[in-house]
């Protein structure tokens, strides 16, 4: 490609890639709060099984502490997930936002290089 690129493309050009960059980690976001959720979802299920006066352990970073009881676990986690749901949802709508944006960049910038290989003779 021996012809100059305008700064207007190279700039756009910036702009794709540094999207791709965004949907990328976006992506990488999701993938571990949905991990978490489902998690979470499962240590309700399994807390909905045992009895109120079983023992209960949670992590407090990297030690198993008992609990103090089922409700107060049960309603924390319950919490976790709630904020988890929210967080997934709002990376939902970031992602959308950003993949609207991708698509007319992608739109301009086939445009605008169709433009220049008819203006440089076809090749």
């Amino acid at each position: 490609m021996a012809e100059e690129i305008s700064p207007q493309l190279q700039n756009k050009l910036a702009q794709f890639q540094h999207m791709q960059q965004q949907v990328q980690v976006i992506s990488s976001q999701k993938f571990q709060l949905e991990a978490q959720l489902r998690d979470t979802e499962r240590a309700i299920t399994e807390l909905d099984k045992i009895s109120d006066d079983s023992p209960i352990y949670k992590n407090v970073g990297s030690l198993l502490v008992r609990a103090e009881d089922k409700d107060s676990v049960l309603k924390e986690l319950t919490e976790k997930k709630e904020t988890i749901d929210i967080r997934i949802k709002a990376l939902d709508r970031q992602e959308k936002q950003i993949m609207e944006k991708y698509q007319t960049l992608q739109k301009e910038l086939s445009a605008a290089i169709s433009a220049g290989r008819e203006a440089s003779g076809g090749t």
